[in-house]
């Protein structure tokens, strides 16, 4: 604001010397409080039209076998939590959530409906897209028909689908390190899972794996995300994003390492 006041100040003191360095800055000082108004109003409306359509989409992608099940509307009610929602949003989540349980719901029409408010980011399409596959894989495994759904999703988003099997692999893997489940999870598994979280091939180099994962975490900083409109609320999700990408990281040196 100090530099809008004395750069408006300095354009009025050109045309009126004291009195328009005064009027130069009153009026730099205006137009600072309006930007800031409004790009702050523009980041709180991305904000709620995410968890509007994170929750209603996510209704939709439950709703993809046929029926919403108990324990699909617990994992909703989890991630009103998870979420931190506060009364009011938790209120508009699952009215949304409702929403895109209906036989009607639009499902492609709120995909365009959130491609328009986020402007088109790739970091938070991504982000939101990652939402719905932790939605409907919170207990490691993604359904046949919520993986069509998740495809059709990403292709609703402009996102390739490649997106989807790349989320589906990193929560996989993520999943089985932190249960510990290697009994149908195996190593090999495990590492053609952390080639594709990373989005890289297998004969990939060294420099090419690090190159990937470098971006990746760059894309997902949480900090990055939260400035272009991602809800603090969902800061956490980032946060595990960018964990489950160096757990990837991680088990692809650590394979390396041992063939060496």
């Amino acid at each position: 604001m100090l530099f809008a006041i004395i750069f408006g100040g300095l354009i009025g003191y050109t045309f009126g010397r004291f009195p328009g360095f005064l009027i130069g800055a009153a009026i730099g000082a205006f137009l600072y409080q309006r930007l800031k108004s409004k790009l702050v109003g523009g980041l709180q409306n991305i904000q709620q039209n995410f968890i509007e359509s994170a929750f209603s989409v996510m209704g939709a992608l439950c709703k993809a076998d046929g029926v919403v099940s108990r324990d699909e509307i617990q994992m909703a009610e989890t991630m009103f939590v998870r979420f931190r929602l506060n009364e009011e949003q938790k209120a508009i989540a699952k009215a949304a959530f409702n929403r895109g349980k209906q036989p009607d719901f639009d499902l492609d029409a709120a995909l365009q409906q959130f491609l328009a408010a986020s402007g088109r980011q790739p970091a938070l399409l991504q982000m939101f897209l990652q939402i719905q596959v932790s939605a409907v894989a919170a207990d490691g495994q993604v359904h046949p028909a919520e993986h069509e759904m998740l495809l059709r999703i990403a292709r609703g988003l402009g996102l390739p689908e490649s997106q989807v099997d790349q989320l589906e692999a990193m929560l996989r893997g993520a999943h089985a390190g932190q249960t510990g489940s290697s009994s149908n999870y195996s190593t090999g598994q495990q590492l053609d899972d952390a080639y594709k979280a990373l989005g890289v091939s297998p004969s990939a180099s060294d420099a090419e794996i690090k190159r990937a994962y470098r971006k990746l975490m760059s894309e997902n900083h949480p900090d990055k995300l939260a400035g272009k409109g991602l809800p603090e609320s969902m800061r956490e999700m980032a946060e595990e994003r960018t964990r489950e990408i160096s757990h990837a990281y991680d088990v692809i040196k650590e394979a390396r390492k041992k063939a060496s």
